[in-house]
């Protein structure tokens, strides 16, 4: 029997043709590149954690359903009971699970652009056609190009981040709701990022059925739990549970988790430093010449600089880590994006970045 050799013999031609997700080595680094939280845990916390890992039942699968979890959580997002919470292995596995749920033939997800690039990833994955509206050259959203496309396309899954990454700004409540009441499938609204805007649409799940919430505590600190989570109506839920793989919560994802849960409070004055953080950063970006920085209601910021392939080799020469989306997308054309970490991370950042520029008049 022929033995088949040659993965061209196997795989979709779509997925040869992708780059898997590049996450770059950061050890000794000042690592502003990936949106998590610089702050470690109080040490009383991470004394009881140390206790619950001591004691944790890894002999044992977890709870399938996660159940003390999801009231935890209910209870610290302030979730509406009518609404059914499914869990995932951070945000990227909901997103999965949504798109293969809706993969039937032909059928669209619809996005912008930019957006977070696993939208796009996971509709290839899927075998969705993708669609990505361009937004408006001030990175606004382009509601007229997003409704035309509503009508053409007819998408059966709309992705939305609110705040957008990599672009940092909040859409337009009002025009999100044009989006809704607009299209036939549903809008799954990301808020990996809300702890820092502020502002959410968990208020408005009751009143739209085909909308569809996302949150992650990845960026309020426990990135690496790997915990995400899509609140809405359990017609919904049910039947992207169908296509959870079994224990996909680990155990010291729940307990952790639960441990935290109880002390939000810190999680909250974290978020805070941020954004103080962010205040700063964003007014000495501002005042830096050859710079243009965009306004930000998460914990990252995306400015524009001449050259910025070359400036981001530098910083990263220079120890310092932050992300390069010039040749991303031709809005982000030299653009460059840096996480909000500590004060002096932040001050170290600036510092080197203020010199690269002045020595590169």
């Amino acid at each position: 029997m022929a033995h088949l050799n040659n993965p061209t013999e196997i795989i979709r031609p779509e997925l040869l043709a992708l780059h898997a997700y590049h996450v770059p080595a950061a050890t000794g680094m000042i690592k502003l590149d990936a949106m998590e939280n610089p702050y470690a845990l109080p040490q009383s916390l991470q004394n009881e954690i140390a206790q619950l890992a001591a004691t944790a039942p890894i002999n044992r699968y977890p709870d399938p359903n996660a159940a003390d979890l999801k009231a935890s959580l209910r209870e610290a997002l302030d979730i509406p009971d009518s609404m059914a919470v499914l869990l995932g292995n951070g945000s990227d596995e909901i997103i999965q699970l949504i798109a293969m749920a809706a993969a039937k033939p032909d059928a669209v997800l619809l996005s912008v652009e930019p957006a977070f690039v696993m939208f796009r990833m996971i509709a290839t994955f899927a075998d969705m056609k993708y669609v990505g509206v361009p937004l408006k050259t001030n990175l606004s959203l382009d509601i007229d190009a997003m409704l035309k496309a509503i009508e053409q396309h007819r998408p059966a899954v709309i992705f939305l981040a609110y705040p957008n990454n990599p672009t940092g700004n909040l859409f337009e409540e009002d025009a999100l709701l044009q989006i809704i009441e607009a299209t036939p499938g549903i809008v799954v609204i990301d808020e990996a990022y809300q702890a820092f805007a502020g502002v959410s649409m968990m208020n408005r799940l009751e009143q739209y059925p085909n909308l569809l919430l996302m949150r992650t505590l990845s960026k309020s600190g426990l990135a690496g739990l790997r915990l995400g989570l899509l609140i809405g109506r359990s017609m919904w839920l049910d039947e992207f549970e169908k296509l959870r793989l079994p224990y996909n919560v680990g155990v010291m994802t729940q307990l952790i988790a639960q441990a935290v849960l109880r002390h939000t409070d810190v999680l909250t004055a974290q978020a805070e430093r941020i954004k103080i953080e962010r205040t700063n950063m964003l007014a000495q970006l501002a005042a830096m010449d050859k710079l243009a920085v965009y306004p930000s209601d998460a914990n990252f910021i995306l400015f524009r600089v001449n050259n910025a392939t070359e400036i981001f080799q530098t910083l990263k020469q220079k120890g310092i880590l932050i992300k390069n989306l010039d040749g991303a997308h031709t809005l982000l054309d030299n653009c460059l994006r840096v996480t909000v970490g500590t004060p002096e991370e932040n001050a170290q950042f600036l510092a080197t970045l203020h010199t690269i520029l002045r020595e590169k008049v």
